[in-house]
């Protein structure tokens, strides 16, 4: 539904971290403008021309995707001036799928093409914004600070060394676009620039890396409050070396980024990062949630055949092939999916993993608390999905409200 033409009333939702059903008054100008019980007295229904009764349904703001590579064949590190009505077409994709917002992630790529990239989305965010389509929030560059011996599906020839003078070069007269740089910290031995990107306003993480705990440990100590694709492109959890992942879930204030496509990461392992985040078994799960969403956060990771049948595609000057979802180079080396965010909340509940409610913070409320915007509340921009959960069958899905 589109809001902004007349007043509405939501009524018997299920709020993340409200107690009891509650109602939601929605004004003309689509904001939300006051939150209830709904065993109080129904003071907006007299003024609202439309009602909505949700049933006990969950109502909750759409995801935020902190970590996507691309949708509809268009790679954001190709992105140039010339793509922006693709790039709006993607935004009314992402809409439509239930994402809010996101950050166009540009993965390791020469320095001209990244600058390519971030003026195009300047220009593009400069623009009026479009109803019912993503925001875009700012750019998360993944790389080209990165461990060689890590570097994935990212090209070494691009890989640079992390440096205050190679961030200058990289970010150019673009600092302001980006929002978010996954680094490997173990590359700069000076403890400098972590605190240097902070100090521009930008959130760092760690991923891609072969970083010590007692390393990964000094990184958080210096500003870093992020992990990249928890358990991918770093060395696993080991009893006697626990690396950075090790170092994460036990230092506060640090949040991991997850993809729950079944691919990235075994459901097993999944399982033992989500009851280490509660910080108990999942007994005590419901209690535990808002441990969990300061945690851990999902992400898509999803490449450019986002939206695009399973199949071969290009990716910079190498291809990759999309089977049942899951993108690999030629050599069989581990790219991305394209599978959307809100794919892992169900994959999450068809595991039996998560409830309902904690998988949908996980992909709503979790990324939003990494970066600091602004969660449901009067005075916020309406922008709601309606959770319909089938209990028999263990099944998630969303739609927009």
């Amino acid at each position: 539904m589109s809001y902004g033409t007349q007043p509405t009333l939501v009524q018997n939702a299920t709020l993340l971290g409200y107690d009891g059903l509650q109602q939601i008054s929605i004004g003309s100008a689509g904001q939300i403008s006051k939150i209830w019980p709904a065993a109080g007295p129904p003071k907006a229904t007299a003024t609202a021309e439309t009602v909505i009764d949700v049933e006990g349904d969950i109502v909750s703001l759409g995801g935020v995707d902190l970590q996507i590579n691309g949708a509809l064949g268009l790679p954001f590190p190709e992105l140039t001036s010339d793509h922006g009505d693709t790039l709006s077409k993607i935004c009314r994709y992402l809409w439509a799928e239930g994402v809010d917002a996101f950050l166009p992630t540009v993965v390791t790529t020469s320095i001209d093409n990244i600058h390519r990239a971030l003026a195009a989305i300047r220009a593009y965010s400069q623009q009026p914004s479009q109803s019912s389509a993503a925001q875009i929030m700012g750019v998360h560059l993944e790389g080209p600070f990165l461990n060689a011996a890590k570097r994935g599906a990212h090209p070494k020839a691009h890989l640079r060394p992390l440096t205050i003078p190679q961030i200058h070069e990289v970010l150019g007269d673009y600092g302001d676009v980006v929002k978010l740089i996954t680094l490997a910290p173990e590359l700069d031995p000076t403890g400098t620039v972590i605190p240097y990107l902070r100090s521009q306003g930008i959130v760092v993480s760690l991923g891609h890396s072969l970083a010590t705990a007692s390393e990964a440990q000094a990184a958080y100590d210096q500003g870093a409050t992020m992990v990249t694709h928890a358990f991918n492109a770093m060395p696993p959890l080991h009893h006697r070396q626990p690396g950075l992942l090790g170092a994460a879930l036990t230092a506060p204030g640090v949040a991991c980024g997850l993809i729950a496509d079944g691919r990235h990461i075994c459901p097993t392992m999944l399982d033992l990062l989500l009851r280490a985040a509660r910080g108990g078994p999942s007994e005590q799960r419901n209690a535990q949630s808002s441990a969990l969403t300061q945690a851990l956060f999902l992400v898509s990771d999803a490449l450019s055949p986002l939206g695009l049948p399973d199949g071969r595609y290009p990716w910079d000057t190498r291809e990759i092939e999309v089977t049942d979802g899951t993108a690999r180079l030629t050599d069989g080396t581990l790219a991305g999916t394209t599978r959307g965010l809100l794919a892992g909340v169900e994959n999450l509940v068809v595991w039996g993993l998560c409830t309902p409610e904690e998988a949908i913070a996980l992909a709503t409320v979790a990324p939003r608390q990494a970066v600091g915007i602004s969660l449901l509340a009067v005075g916020q921009q309406a922008s709601l999905l309606r959770w319909r959960y089938d209990p028999f069958k263990g099944q998630l899905k969303a739609q927009r409200l």
